[in-house]
């Protein structure tokens, strides 16, 4: 059974063909700048890569041309359409009405149009998606996996925010968490690799964007995203979490209105908006290796603000048995680990130098003598969908 898995972002789409028999990857793509005029798409076949400049107006446009290389004379990663068994879908936002992944029919897509006010830049390009196969690909059954859905395991007194309850009761404003593919990948893999469920486990996704989330025998205690994604951590041009008087401050001293404000938060914040050097964490640590003082200044108080997250944790947990490290810095930046665990060595957690310079592999990076084990492990949140799809499909 072959499982095709979409990520519809906001002007981007991911993409994967998974052989489901041994769980090998056929082909990835990256779709990007979709709907512009230099839309290009990297597609990489068993490791054979090759970029492709081919304008994309819309989802749509975008998947044709992935589903017509499939199956190109050029590329045959498949000889028919027909070989694609099922689609599986990334959806942001499911708010409360999803804690786990579904099949997709037509009370799902509405369920899931409904959450477009919780998610307005995600959910309407995973509908877009999800519209685009039913054309394309019709009859072919197709499950939708939720970013928030492993986080409804939170209780009440975890995910109520202090304000009036009647927003709750009219409008389901709460946190609710995303990243929760990655992490429910995380919790499952670290289990495999130390042979247990029964552990206390806080997991640093750390890429552009960033969260923590605290995990008990597998189920998602807290996190640190909100009602959106721009809670918790300051991440690549996101600030986190900041005073709320801030907004309307700023908001009358510059005379900003509110949708303007929210882009400056989301696109111009974060450690772009200190460091003012570039939106890739890989310039930032470039400059502050040469002295650049606001590009440390971006990348300490991000460490700081992580390692404070992680101690707020080990109270949510009662302490951790594993601190593990994913997303595209956390699996690649040894510089980021080693400041965040700068703060936490008077805990008793110590990171082993030597080993923390291993990038991108599946390492246990701790001290001997290590209160916490820390552990590197790349996260698969194509994998994950693909698992779901295959579950809810065969």
């Amino acid at each position: 059974m072959k499982v095709l898995v979409l990520n519809c972002g906001s002007s981007s789409l991911k993409c994967q063909l998974i052989d489901m028999t041994n769980e090998e990857r056929i082909m990835k793509g990256h779709y990007d700048r979709i709907g512009g005029a230099r839309s290009s798409l990297r597609f990489n076949v068993r490791g054979n890569k090759s970029v492709i400049e081919y304008p994309a107006r819309d989802f749509e446009e975008a998947i044709l041309k992935i589903l017509d290389l499939l199956v190109s004379p050029e590329y045959k990663v498949i000889d028919s359409l027909d070989e694609i068994s099922a689609v599986g879908h990334r959806i942001v936002h499911g708010g409360e009405k999803f804690k786990d992944s579904v099949l997709i029919n037509d009370k799902v897509i509405e369920a899931i149009e409904d959450c477009i006010t919780l998610a307005p830049l995600h959910n309407p390009a995973g509908l877009a998606g999800i519209r685009a196969c039913q054309k394309l690909l019709p009859n072919k059954p197709m499950v939708a996996v939720f970013d928030t859905s492993f986080h409804q395991t939170m209780e009440e007194k975890v995910f109520i925010y202090n304000l009036p309850y009647k927003y709750y009761e009219d409008y389901k404003i709460r946190k609710y968490g995303f990243h929760g593919i990655s992490h429910r990948y995380i919790a499952h893999r670290i289990s495999e690799i130390v042979g247990k469920e029964d552990i206390k486990v806080i997991n640093c996704h750390l890429g552009q964007g960033a969260s923590l989330c605290a995990i008990k025998n597998g189920k998602s205690v807290d996190t640190t995203m909100g009602l959106t994604p721009l809670a918790g951590l300051p991440m690549g041009t996101r600030c986190g979490d900041v005073d709320p008087s801030i907004i309307p401050t700023v908001m009358k001293l510059y005379d900003i209105k509110p949708d303007e404000m929210l882009r400056i938060m989301n696109k111009e914040s974060g450690a772009w908006g200190v460091s003012g050097v570039s939106t890739d964490f890989r310039d930032i640590e470039k400059m502050a290796q040469e002295g650049d003082e606001r590009s440390i200044l971006a990348l300490e108080s991000r460490a700081y603000i992580i390692a404070q997250y992680i101690a707020k944790f080990l109270v949510t947990l009662g302490g951790a048995d594993y601190i593990t490290f994913s997303g595209g810095i956390g699996e690649n930046g040894c510089e980021e680990r080693a400041r965040v665990c700068k703060y936490l060595e008077f805990l008793g957690i110590k990171l082993d130098q030597e080993a923390n310079k291993i990038k991108g592999e599946e390492a246990c990076i701790s001290a001997p003598d290590s209160k916490t084990k820390l552990y590197i492990i790349p996260t698969n949140e194509e994998i994950m969908i693909a698992r779901d799809t295959y579950r809810l499909c065969k």
